[in-house]
């Protein structure tokens, strides 16, 4: 299953995928959603910090919290991202 993700621009869109998956371990980051604020979604990573992200507006956000939440809850797994400009595209199995 796949994703686009908007964000607010290009280096909001690296933030994001660098925070949901890293590549050499396989593995996500990410372990909760602790607030949305209008166009602005704060991750938790599994070192116990917080991120934000901005992404394009409010929709992209709910978009974003529906598809991670699978991941969160450790249903799915993320297997790849990509990176376009300001756009993140995620795989998750």
């Amino acid at each position: 299953m796949k994703k686009k993700i908007i964000c607010e621009d290009e280096y909001e869109a690296q933030k994001l995928s660098s925070l949901i998956y890293v590549k050499q371990g396989n593995e996500s980051f990410i372990t909760g959603i602790l607030e949305v604020i209008e166009n602005e979604v704060i991750i938790s990573a599994k070192d116990k910090s917080a991120h934000s992200i901005l992404l394009k507006d409010r929709f992209e956000v709910e978009s974003f919290a529906d598809f991670i939440q699978s991941v969160i809850e450790k249903r799915h797994r993320i297997t790849e991202t990509a990176i376009f400009n300001d756009v993140v595209e995620i795989t998750k199995e």
